[in-house]
């Protein structure tokens, strides 16, 4: 299963996508839907089936870097990937840049920085292991680490806080 959180015309939605017969179980929210999307030969390279158990529908897909524009029953709509980590800073209420909260639960693979710290935006400070899948933690913004709430080897669950900053007006 792979988690990801997609902006669906702006609003952020935590997606989980799974091999599934038929296709893929696509689980948004409390909802799960069985979906299949295939490129229409004749139709040019935008022009696809998307197949659930709802039924089928012709739509259009075009990509722009990390966008996604598909035009579906006479609506269009953008899709865009938003950073997991990034989606949950912004959910700190003013503290986002100070804590470092766990996406998904995982395992502590490796610690690479110390309290006390000074670090700059995008180093690397752990590596977790969730799913099968090794994420590396950066730091969101130039600052001193004034803990971190986990070690290597130790398990935790969704939203647990492992890093913290000094606040932002103490950091030199």
């Amino acid at each position: 299963m792979h988690l990801d959180t997609l902006s669906l015309d702006g609003e952020a939605h935590e997606v989980w996508v799974e091999r599934a017969p038929g296709g893929y179980r696509v689980h948004a929210g409390a909802a799960a839907l069985v979906a299949r999307l295939d490129r229409i030969t004749d139709g040019g390279p935008r022009h696809h089936r998307l197949s659930t158990e709802r039924g089928d529908a012709d739509v259009l897909v075009a990509i722009d870097g990390d966008r996604i524009f598909v035009h579906l029953d006479g609506a269009d709509y953008e899709l865009a990937h938003l950073p997991v980590l990034e989606r949950l800073a912004h959910a700190g209420h003013g503290a986002a840049d100070d804590q470092i909260r766990a996406p998904m639960p995982g395992t502590v693979i490796s610690v690479n920085a110390a309290p006390g710290q000074s670090v700059t935006r995008g180093q690397g400070l752990l590596v977790m292991e969730s799913m099968k899948l090794e994420t590396t933690v950066s730091a969101p913004r130039d600052g001193v680490l004034k803990a971190i709430h986990v070690g290597t080897g130790q398990t935790f669950d969704r939203d647990a806080l492992l890093v913290e900053f000094e606040p932002a007006g103490g950091a030199p």
